[in-house]
């Protein structure tokens, strides 16, 4: 027979870590708080921690000292009451702030806290993880901790991989998740598309490769298949139709092994008969159902925001006095202009967005974390030059990183709520929203250059939507988006 008394243990060892006597090891955290702890309880407790301290000299006084800036105080601190007690308690927390709990508790090698993060955030927390699946998803396979969160992941990339394979960053992806979207069955992507993708992932971890492929060496595709290593035997090269091979393939055939190559050959022209590679099986093709507002989330064409501001912004056209639930969400929005692709000269906005109704515009301010933009329910007009009248227009600032709650602005004076420009003025103005409520004004055709566009709190709109010192800031993308109702 044996007695288990826990609850005693767990709150003897809080009591040791509350006791500053016998410590013998300070850790410091964001640059500003120090933590006192005992080195005998975090070897045991942390794996990380034991060979940290292994390879630390102590000072005069026998303490040894780690530094861990990135870390915030109140994870840490929650941190170290599992280390000491077993108890994790926190509530009304943001589902990023458990986010970054699992990510730290990993990061001190604490497997049981990092699997119980990790399944309740898949669990309870599901449309969180898909409207931030960017962030997730670069952040999970660094290491191979998170198999659930992987597979979570990988089960929605499989059905939309436009996710990741159609993101402007998609050459900065790890190559661990690279691999392990190829080894999957359900991939929905034709082969040949998936070879391209591959090749340019590639080539992209190589800077020093010509851009021209004529100019390539065989020291060139030698250095291309060293990259490739881990993804060419994973795609199903029998199953890509002989013309794209000729086209696709074929310009590449020398990271191929020869025997490969020889044994593609042949299967076009004799497909009956044996060969020595290994043929993969094709990969399967799901049956399209019909989408409804309550299927898997989709990332939304911004690289600004996210699903929940789409939702929160929704909310504020409808005048709901409160948000719209993710998957129910009565308005798309349609991605017309962004920046870094369309261009930066304000006299590009007039061109693409002229006679477009109902659109919104999002700035991310250069320098901060701040996301500002407003929404205008009329007609941007290029020919005219006049001030348009409308109650439903709004300006904003959204929730992001270190900007803990969005603010709204409806227009106050509704006859100055939108400015068309002249001809003239639309090399230097973009959008305007009230007199310098919210606009964005570059003298040098270049809004990511210049430092001039403002927002003034001057009572055209009902309050100020930013609280930095200054009203001018410049940005580093802005996107355009039309606003169109959801038809069931």
């Amino acid at each position: 027979m044996s007695f288990k008394f826990f609850d005693k243990l767990s709150q003897n060892f809080i009591e040791l870590l509350n006791d500053k006597d016998d410590y013998n090891v300070i850790v410091e955290v964001e640059n500003e708080k120090s933590f006192t702890m005992h080195s005998n309880v975090l070897k045991c407790r942390s794996p990380y921690f034991r060979k940290e301290l292994e390879n630390i000299i102590p000072n005069e006084n026998n303490i040894k000292k780690i530094t861990k800036p990135n870390i915030s105080v109140v994870i840490f601190d929650i941190i170290l009451k599992y280390i000491y007690g077993g108890i994790v308690n926190f509530k009304n927390v943001e589902t990023r702030f458990i986010f970054d709990l699992m990510m730290t508790a990993n990061e001190f090698e604490i497997e049981e806290l990092t699997k119980k993060l990790e399944n309740l955030l898949i669990e309870t927390k599901s449309s969180w993880l898909k409207s931030h699946f960017s962030l997730v998803y670069r952040s999970i396979f660094n290491g191979n901790n998170f198999k659930d969160l992987e597979k979570f992941c990988n089960d929605i990339v499989a059905k939309y991989p436009n996710l990741i394979f159609d993101a402007e960053d998609f050459t900065s992806l790890q190559e661990s998740a690279l691999v392990s979207l190829l080894k999957r069955d359900d991939l929905q992507l034709e082969e040949v598309i998936i070879w391209e993708y591959i090749i340019k992932w590639g080539t992209a971890q190589n800077s020093t490769l010509p851009v021209d492929l004529k100019e390539w060496s065989n020291e060139n595709f030698t250095t291309l298949k060293t990259s490739l290593q881990q993804c060419l035997p994973l795609i199903r090269y029998f199953h890509i139709p002989g013309i794209d091979v000729l086209k696709k393939i074929k310009l590449y055939k020398k990271i191929l092994d020869e025997q490969l190559w020889e044994d593609l050959n042949q299967y076009f022209m004799a497909p009956d008969e044996p060969v020595k590679s290994i043929i993969l099986p094709p990969r399967s093709i799901l049956v399209q159902e019909l989408p409804t507002r309550t299927t898997e989330l989709i990332k939304p064409s911004s690289t600004i925001i996210t699903f929940e501001h789409i939702a929160e912004i929704s909310s504020w056209i409808d005048r709901k006095s409160s948000t719209y639930s993710l998957t129910n969400t009565p308005y798309e929005f349609q991605l017309i202009l962004r920046g870094s692709i369309n261009g930066f000269a304000p006299q590009t906005f007039w061109d693409i967005c002229n006679g477009q109704s109902s659109t919104v515009v999002i700035t991310k301010v250069k320098g901060t974390e701040e996301i500002l933009g407003g929404y205008n329910p009329l007609i941007w007009d290029a020919n005219t030059n006049s001030w348009r009248k409308t109650n439903d227009s709004f300006i904003f600032s959204l929730k992001n990183g270190n900007i803990q709650n969005s603010i709204l602005s409806r227009v106050k004076r509704s006859e100055y709520a939108i400015c068309n420009v002249s001809k003239s003025a639309q090399k230097q103005y973009g959008p305007v929203f009230g007199n310098y409520s919210f606009y964005m004004y570059s003298p040098s055709s270049n809004f990511t250059l210049d430092n001039n566009s403002e927002c003034q709190n001057n009572g055209y709109y009902e309050k100020a939507i930013r609280t930095a010192a200054t009203n001018y800031f410049s940005i580093v993308d802005y996107e355009v988006f039309k606003i169109i109702k959801k038809t069931n």
